[in-house]
């Protein structure tokens, strides 16, 4: 999952918001620097994705890139899962919701900015000034997501391929992503009430 999934998947904890989001750039036991509420965000962010890489359905959706990208297929998948819960009205109701949570985690999150790692204190500014989050809801968004990914990653081939395969196979995507995410929301809701009852 992306930026979005994982954001949502902290069920409005703040500091599970912020391990969620700064994961990636906390590496191996520098996450023992955090405090315990954002060390359980951090887990629970490698758990989600561990859960995600795992699922036959997310298999199912890798398939629709794996021709042609091979292993970065998982990686789109997860820009696309976004895009779904975006717009998944069980979850967002309208564009009006997602704006509203969008903004709360910016601000939840940016509360805590000086705990963030180097290159996510970099990140964030533009991932709120320009809104990544709420972006996830347009095509454009995925657009420069995917285009994002292959600055990111150097042997990507061209991101254009995958846009394509994105607004052609939107329909088998979107019924991957509606049969997946239950599993992943209750899995991760799980995770987290075990983390948070662990003894110190």
């Amino acid at each position: 999952m992306n930026y979005l999934a994982h954001a949502y998947l902290s069920f409005g904890v703040p500091d599970i918001a912020v391990g969620n989001l700064i994961s990636d750039f906390v590496k191996g036991k520098k996450q023992l620097d955090y405090p315990e509420t954002i060390r359980h965000g951090i887990i629970l962010h490698r758990a989600i994705d561990t859960f995600t890489d795992a699922h036959p359905i997310t298999g199912e959706a890798k398939r629709f890139f794996r021709a042609d990208y091979d292993l970065y297929s998982g990686a789109l998948v997860d820009i696309v899962y976004d895009h779904f819960l975006a717009v998944d009205p069980g979850e967002f109701p309208d564009a009006g919701s997602l704006r509203i949570f969008s903004r709360r985690t910016y601000d939840q999150v940016g509360s805590r900015e000086a705990l963030f790692p180097p290159h996510f204190a970099r990140l964030f500014p533009y991932m709120r000034s320009q809104d990544w989050l709420y972006n996830y809801r347009l095509r454009e968004g995925i657009y420069n997501s995917l285009h994002g990914l292959a600055r990111r990653a150097a042997y990507m081939p061209d991101p254009g391929r995958a846009f394509q395969i994105f607004e052609i196979q939107y329909e088998g995507l979107k019924d991957c992503y509606y049969r997946f995410f239950p599993d992943l929301k209750n899995f991760a809701s799980a995770e987290l009430q075990r983390l948070q009852n662990m003894p110190e």
